[in-house]
Order: structure tokens, then sequence, then C-alpha cells
């Protein structure tokens, strides 16, 4: 059964190269700043053709006019973030899609933070030949992600990411009884 809160998220590389698509995300509001979506144990397909399901479950801030977005993971009853440069979101009747810029910053629990794949960006930034333009965004967009991370500013908030979460399971719920009654 076709569910309008079910949604395909697709990350590209900046030379148009499909890099990893989530199979099946729950839409859960969207409005003018932010996409916010959730998912436990979904399908992840790489570039390659391998795949792999997702271990814990999360929600995902897809932003809309930041070049960044955050996914809140949550693993042994802590929530841990992880968080990919990458140009805003875009929804067509496709999927969700979004350019991903090789940068990642790591959140702990403590809101500690670690910034990943630096010699990937470095390399990615020749290959593809990234324009200055984009450069400086993303220079500018990681500060201002950094600043959110250390001023625990939305969507770094233990209690609203819970708060998503318990409105996902609760959709979920509602989705199964309905396919239920429908299949019965």
């Amino acid at each position: 059964m076709y569910n309008k809160n079910k949604v395909t998220l697709h990350s590209y590389k900046h030379d148009q190269t499909l890099h990893r698509v989530w199979k099946s995300e729950t839409i859960l509001e969207e409005n003018d700043d932010v996409i916010i979506v959730a998912n436990k144990q979904t399908k992840v397909v790489e570039s390659n053709g391998r795949f792999w399901y997702t271990k814990e479950p999360s929600v995902s801030f897809l932003f809309k006019k930041h070049w960044y977005n955050v996914i809140a993971i949550f693993k042994d009853n802590t929530i841990n973030y992880y968080c990919n440069l990458s140009s805003p979101i875009l929804k067509d009747d496709e999927a969700l899609k979004y350019i991903d810029y090789d940068l990642d910053i790591k959140v702990d629990k403590n809101f500690n933070y670690t910034i990943l794949d630096r010699n990937e960006y470095k390399r990615n930034q020749k290959i593809m030949n990234y324009p200055d333009k984009i450069k400086q965004i993303l220079l500018a967009e990681m500060q201002d992600l950094i600043n959110r991370i250390e001023s625990r500013e939305f969507p770094f908030q233990k209690e609203i990411v819970k708060m998503w979460y318990n409105k996902y399971l609760n959709l979920e719920k509602k989705i199964r009884k309905n396919n239920n009654l429908i299949f019965s």
C-alpha cells in the first residue's frame, strides 16, 4: 500500500553520481526550513550496489537553507549525532535529494565532536573541481554547524530528538494498524 509519509532519500556526489540511497524514510515534518525524517532498520544501497541495513533508529534533520544535515542516532540509551556537509535538501516526485560534500562531524553523547573525512574532501574537491563559491559556503556552514553543536541549538537538543522519535514510533504504529485493517 502506498504511504504518503514514506520516501526514499538519495545522496549524490558533486559530479552528479549517485552515492547512497536510503530505501524508506518516514517524513515526520516539513516546513520552510527543514524536513524531518526517521527510520529504523532501513535498507541502504551504496553506489556499487552493495547494501546494508541501519542498525540503530535515527531521526534526521534535512535543512532546506543550510548546507548540512544532522542525523540523531539512538544507541545504547544515548543519542549521538552524525552531520554531513551537503547541499540543501531538495524534494521532487522521486525522492529527497542532496549532494554530499564529504566532510562530516561526529558528535558524541557529551557533545564532543570530531571533524571527519578531511582527506576525502581535499581529494574530491580537486577531482570534481568544486567551485570556490561552494568551498566558501561549506566553510561558513561548517562553522555554523559547530556553533549549533557548541550552543546546543536545534537540533542538538535531546528532548527535541526524543519527541520526534516518539512521533515516529506512534506514526509507525498507526501505519501498521491501518495495514492490518486493510488486509484482514
